[in-house]
């Protein structure tokens, strides 16, 4: 048997381990490997892959807001919990400030694992069985920022609380306030640097996710925060516009509005609308409760069984199958939204 190349990494089909060759035997194309090769660009045209025009309107509330916090603040966190569209949110924000340059853009993830070597500077090793001191995320596009004067630059921070943000941005961090763009500090390697004023912060943050007590106060002053909530008048358009039914769609939206006032005396029970984008019948909402819905619930109500029973009766009132079998839902006791007890 014959082995396989593929951009020079050999598979011997016989040892059913990859080891490197520096003599191809067979190169696979795009085509053979069911990939689609990338458009090539028209003239002097930009490729398509580095512009990316944003889906907000020029009037968008969220959109409007960040502009103008962004002229105070050094950057914006959209806070609120799962499933309220801050991710989605911060995408196009960051295209329309840039004018859909992808290139102009960034996106990274805090994790527990991430620290300052990943996102300020950190050594890596050679070729030469040596260390290098390499400019990171942060460096990188302070970089980017400085060679396009009079554009704007935007990292984007998602799941800002699952790390440590005074940890990861280091020194760094008093010089992204919007006051100190421009002025030069040192690194813990040596490196003189300085932030441009024309590089913006955008990040996502759960307040209900575990780390988010270190995310410290000198942090979070230098951020502007927009809270994002559950809607259901968004969901209400969303749902039509997929064609989902009339009378499911309104089981749906009073579910959702019950759950939100619910969650009033149980924080980690909130979710968001767009856990339900992508359903459009039963069939579907009753995979969401039994692969999803029914977990979230479950690890919010964990110590108040009263509170995850009143939830699940609720929803069985969303996926009954007889017509007219809930004809005024709201009057419900189940789903009203009354308050529940707090958690014991």
């Amino acid at each position: 048997m014959v082995p396989t190349v593929v951009d020079d990494l050999v598979v011997d089909p016989t040892a059913g381990l990859p080891a490197l060759s520096p003599t191809p035997v067979r190169r696979l194309t795009a085509e053979q490997l069911g990939r689609k090769p990338p458009p090539p660009p028209e003239g002097d045209a930009r490729p398509a892959s580095a512009m990316q025009e944003s889906e907000l309107a020029p009037d968008d509330p969220y959109l409007t807001a960040t502009d103008a916090l962004l002229e105070t603040f050094g950057g914006v966190i959209f806070e609120g919990p799962p499933g309220t569209s801050k991710t989605w949110y911060a995408r196009e924000i960051a295209l329309a400030l840039t004018g859909g340059r992808e290139d102009l853009v960034r996106f990274v993830q805090f994790h527990p694992s991430y620290q300052y070597e990943d996102f300020v500077q950190g050594y890596v090793p050679t070729a030469a069985g040596r260390f290098e001191l390499v400019p990171k995320h942060l460096l990188q596009l302070c970089k980017v920022a400085k060679d396009h004067p009079g554009e704007w630059v935007v990292l984007v921070i998602d799941e800002l609380s699952r790390g440590d943000p005074a940890r990861v941005f280091g020194e760094a961090l008093t010089y992204v306030e919007y006051s100190k763009r421009e002025m030069e500090f040192h690194l813990a390697g040596g490196t003189v640097c300085s932030i441009p004023g024309n590089l913006r912060f955008l990040a996502t943050m759960n307040p209900m996710d575990r780390g988010v007590d270190e995310v410290d106060a000198a942090f979070e002053r230098r951020f502007a925060k927009i809270r994002m909530e559950p809607d259901p008048e968004l969901l209400e358009r969303h749902l039509t516009e997929i064609g989902m039914e009339d009378a499911l769609r309104e089981r749906v939206l009073t579910f959702l509005r019950m759950v939100i006032g619910q969650s009033g005396g149980n924080p980690y029970a909130a979710i968001g609308h767009t856990y339900f984008f992508n359903i459009t019948d039963e069939v579907g909402l009753r995979s969401l409760w039994a692969h999803q819905l029914q977990f979230v619930f479950e690890k919010a109500y964990r110590l108040d069984h009263e509170g995850y029973e009143r939830v699940a009766r609720a929803w069985q009132r969303v996926v009954v199958s007889e017509p007219g079998a809930q004809e005024n839902p709201g009057e419900d006791s189940d789903l009203s939204t009354e308050e529940p007890s707090a958690p014991a």
